[in-house]
């Protein structure tokens, strides 16, 4: 069982071409997935990135996202703390840590796709996300 630290970008629209220029520079294999094909029910969030992800030859994990309606984008305060991995034991604990004195964004629970999600900003003011895969 694994979990893993990394930076998680958002942007405002364009973040498919941002993590393909990541891509063009870092090299690595890149997943991208839209709002669209978890039944978004807005058009114009259709082709928009809900989860980007590339993975490089050199380790590094890269994430990234598009805002979605309602969220407001705020370039500066546009990254987030991702903790993910399939190790449920230790990133719940690692949540509940976080969890004191955070403030809730998401609570940690079973998502559309599958996973366990949740979203804080801890007592320092820091984003944080923790998503707990479902074992391969």
């Amino acid at each position: 069982m694994t979990s893993r630290l990394n930076p998680y970008l958002t942007f405002d629209g364009n973040a498919r071409e941002a993590i393909e220029f990541y891509q063009s520079i870092f090299g690595g294999e890149l997943n991208v997935h839209t709002f669209g094909e978890y039944g978004a029910p807005d058009p114009g969030l259709k082709d928009k990135v809900m989860h980007g992800q590339l993975e490089t030859p050199q380790g590094y994990t890269l994430m990234v996202s598009d805002c979605p309606p309602g969220v407001p984008y705020q370039p500066g305060d546009n990254i987030t703390v991702s903790l993910s991995g399939d190790d449920g034991d230790i990133l719940r604990a690692f949540w509940e840590g976080l969890s004191a004195g955070a403030t809730i964004r998401v609570p940690l629970e079973k998502q559309m796709w599958g996973d366990e999600f949740g979203q804080l900003t801890d007592r320092f003011g820091i984003p944080w996300m923790v998503n707990v895969g479902q074992p391969q």
